[in-house]
């Protein structure tokens, strides 16, 4: 089975550092990574959403149930 992980963070100078920790713990489980991101008047938003491919469906609960934990943070899976 595939996860597909949307994640919404909704202010990046708050959250980002702990998200790309989770993100980097369970780096090798994690086959396509997209960051996604507005550009305002020249200065990177506050908000951004990252979407993850993950192949091992317990992987993907881990990884949902730690960001689960951070503030700001919005989180959506498609699983096929």
């Amino acid at each position: 089975m595939t996860t597909i992980i949307g994640i919404k963070v909704n202010n990046r100078n708050e959250s980002a550092i702990t998200v790309q920790e989770i993100l980097t713990k369970y780096g090798c489980a994690i086959k396509t990574r997209i960051g996604l991101h507005e550009e305002i008047n020249n200065q990177c938003s506050p908000k951004g959403l990252i979407l993850l491919e993950i192949k091992n469906n317990d992987t993907a609960t881990d990884i949902t149930n730690e960001l689960c934990e951070i503030d700001e943070i919005e989180i959506q899976q498609m699983k096929f």
